[in-house]
């Protein structure tokens, strides 16, 4: 299978503000259809290089190609293919909901004929048809969210970026919204930023994790927990020797080790931890060995499963320890 060709290419970006580097030389490319989080500490470079990428801010150097088009040179095909909804997400409040998405339809030079099938779709898909004729500035954040999303996706972008789209919603409307997000795996090509981190493990196909203005991680969620947090690990709360733990978990599979234990508490119960490196889920046939074996007296056994968050606070730090490439200096 050919290798989809890239929606989104940036290579080798910098933006240096008043002498200080905020983006540092980082490249990266999203396929077409692909939905990617990206992440980042406050103040890693995240909104500059969503604003470049959108054309808000220009690059001090470096490439961005959106759809085969140059950020730097081609702003205005470049605007016509990207659906963006910033941080703030600014409406009028003035306006109703209905009013809005036609305005901005118009302004997107759509047609009249193509705008109201449309606007009634958006209503639908954004959960938004009871407050089609609601004044803006009336509504709560959560359906000024829906609407910017709304907004976005209104002229079918083959790119969509967003900002914090599930900031100040209810959990309701989280569900809501991922749901939106994943209808558009395959349609269109995502670049997701948030803090929710559950949700971009959720919704998205990739992740890209920078801080100090460079890259520090990329790839799918289950990759990098591999990558950097290791093997898997179980615990088992049991009364048992422990030569006959490690001679049972051997016969289940090679790979698991026993890497700790403790001592046995009042009732005899001591809890085992074991690891591996294999990827796959060893759970159930622990559960029914040590279960269905007389020389043991099991009380629980869980696995440790990490998450996005854990590999996001690896890679964070990771990036800080390294003190030989800063990124915030003064121009010579």
């Amino acid at each position: 299978m050919s290798e989809s060709p890239s929606a989104i290419a940036v290579s080798n970006l910098v933006k240096n503000y008043a002498g200080v580097t905020a983006v540092s030389n980082i490249s990266f490319n999203v396929a077409k259809g692909e939905i990617l989080g990206f992440l980042g500490p406050n103040g890693a470079g995240k909104s500059t290089t969503m604003r470049i990428l959108t054309g808000f801010l220009p690059a001090t150097s470096g490439e961005v190609l959106i759809c085969g088009h140059s950020v730097a040179t081609e702003t205005a095909a470049v605007k016509r293919v990207i659906g963006y909804m910033p941080e703030n997400n600014p409406l009028p409040e003035d306006m109703r909901v209905s009013e809005y998405l036609y305005y901005r339809g118009r302004l997107k030079e759509m047609t009249r004929r193509q705008l109201g099938p449309r606007i009634d779709e958006l209503l639908e898909l954004c959960d938004l048809k009871r407050v089609r004729h609601r004044i803006i500035g009336k509504l709560s954040k959560g359906f000024r969210q829906r609407i910017g999303i709304a907004e976005a996706i209104l002229a079918e972008p083959p790119v969509i970026i967003m900002d914090e789209p599930t900031i100040g919603l209810d959990p309701h409307q989280i569900l809501i919204v991922r749901d939106l997000i994943s209808r558009l795996r395959g349609r269109m090509t995502v670049i997701i930023s948030s803090h929710i981190l559950p949700e971009i493990e959720m919704t998205c196909d990739r992740v890209l994790i920078i801080n100090q203005g460079r890259v520090v991680a990329a790839g799918e969620p289950a990759a990098l927990k591999r990558e950097l947090l290791g093997r898997a690990r179980y615990e088992v709360e049991i009364v048992a020797e422990s030569a006959d733990v490690a001679g049972l978990i051997a016969s289940i599979d090679p790979s698991l080790e026993i890497t700790s234990e403790t001592m046995p508490d009042a009732e005899g119960f001591r809890t085992i931890e074991l690891s591996t490196d294999e990827e796959s889920d060893f759970s159930e046939d622990l559960l029914r060995s040590f279960a269905s074996d007389d020389r043991f007296r099991l009380r629980g056994l869980t696995r440790a499963q990490p998450t996005l968050e854990d590999v996001f606070l690896a890679a964070t730090k990771r990036s800080w320890d390294v003190v030989d490439r800063p990124v915030l200096k003064p121009k010579p």
